[in-house]
């Protein structure tokens, strides 16, 4: 299908919809950053850089893609809801529809939107797809399914062909397997700008990559390695842990900030669950019915559900689409991370005394350790100046 990307960042969307035969064909995107990675990775495609500015889509997009600002919904972000200045941004689908309804539309976003303010910007959504004859299909996706990085968002698939969206979200289902790591023996990746309430603590992966602040400051996640050494990844390998090449978003520092990359790749969409969908619209499966059970949105919306022209129903489906097998994470990594700094070290271990978190044996002693040898490589060098 022909492709039209909305909120585009840095096509995390559109690499992997083009990886399953789709091509994108149009992109909108606001940022000077992002809109020079697209230049450079899409020569040729068109590039709007304001949504509100786009009068129109193009006669032959047959499918609307968006990973629509998530500020206004993130946990971590604002949490002013589905109205705020950015995620309210999301209404422009409905207008550019309105002058063109588009067969298929998929949507992107946290997977906090199900919850926040009791679920009104999901409410939102759907009932206004439903108003333009869609039917649609939703579904909480994990990048863990596919790469080392846990991640969870919110996959919203929406059509007037006569193929169920069901069909192509919600078919696919796995058990991840179980996977027993020891600090001697796999990477565990946690935030070390958390440490009382949260750590984000992962088993041979990272936590979810963060967007860092607006300025381009990055706030990536660390990464405690078997042989004890606590860093933060590369650019690079972070851009890998989302699916993209290494320096897939090197052009951007033509017009900013090498630290905006972080920004820009925390941002984007994992690539192979966009590849994953991609296959399924080319070739849809059998949703099973007996997975439905019935929806009640008083509290929250489900992790998963459908409307079928009808009706609206939950659905019984877990976030692992498939499993695909991949190196261990320290041996993923292929760049030479940063030491987390001394300042980084004491901070989070300070935060741990504090808090009433429970945290792997050893772990805290790891810190602790990293911490002495990073000050040892801070005095020496000011020894050997004394001398």
């Amino acid at each position: 299908m022909q492709v039209a990307g909305l909120f585009a960042g840095i096509g995390g969307l559109e690499v992997g919809l083009g990886e399953a035969g789709h091509r994108a064909s149009l992109f909108c995107e606001i940022s000077p950053a992002a809109r020079e990675v697209l230049a450079a990775r899409f020569p040729g495609v068109p590039c709007e850089p304001d949504v509100l500015r786009l009068s129109s889509l193009p006669g032959d997009v047959e499918l609307l893609v968006g990973g629509f600002p998530c500020q206004d919904l993130s946990q971590a972000g604002l949490t002013a809801g589905i109205d705020g200045s950015r995620s309210g941004l999301v209404g422009r689908v409905f207008d550019l529809l309105d002058k063109r309804p588009v067969p298929w539309v998929l949507l992107e976003n946290v997977s906090f939107m199900l919850q926040l303010d009791r679920g009104r910007a999901l409410a939102t959504l759907v009932e206004a797809f439903e108003e333009r004859g869609y039917r649609w299909a939703y579904r909480v996706v994990n990048s863990l399914a596919f790469v080392p990085q846990r991640r969870e968002r919110v996959l919203f698939l929406a059509t007037t062909t006569d193929v169920d969206p069901a069909d192509v979200l919600l078919v696919d289902e796995v058990e991840p397997p179980d996977r027993l790591t020891t600090l001697d023996s796999h990477a565990h990746g946690f935030y070390w700008t958390e440490g009382i309430r949260g750590l984000g603590w992962a088993q041979d992966a990272i936590p979810t990559m963060k967007n860092g602040s607006t300025v381009g400051i990055p706030s990536p996640p660390a990464i405690l390695l078997p042989d004890g050494l606590v860093v933060t990844p590369d650019i690079r390998d972070a851009e890998r842990l989302q699916g993209f090449p290494a320096d897939w978003t090197a052009p951007a520092e033509r017009v900013g900030r090498a630290s905006m990359r972080w920004s820009l790749v925390g941002n984007a969409v994992t690539t192979p669950v966009a590849a994953w969908l991609g296959g399924r619209l080319c070739m849809p499966s059998r949703f099973e019915m007996s997975r439905d059970f019935p929806l009640d949105t008083i509290k929250r919306w489900p992790r998963a559900a459908r409307f079928d022209g009808a009706r609206r129903h939950a659905v019984r489906i877990g976030a692992f689409p498939v499993w695909r097998e991949r190196e261990a994470l320290a041996n993923f990594l292929l760049y030479p991370g940063k030491p987390l700094s001394v300042r980084a070290t004491r901070g989070f271990l300070e935060r741990t005394m504090r808090g009433t978190l429970r945290f792997a044996p050893g772990f805290q002693d790891r810190l602790r350790a990293h911490l002495e040898a990073m000050e040892g490589r801070v005095l020496q060098p000011t020894l050997l100046a004394a001398e």
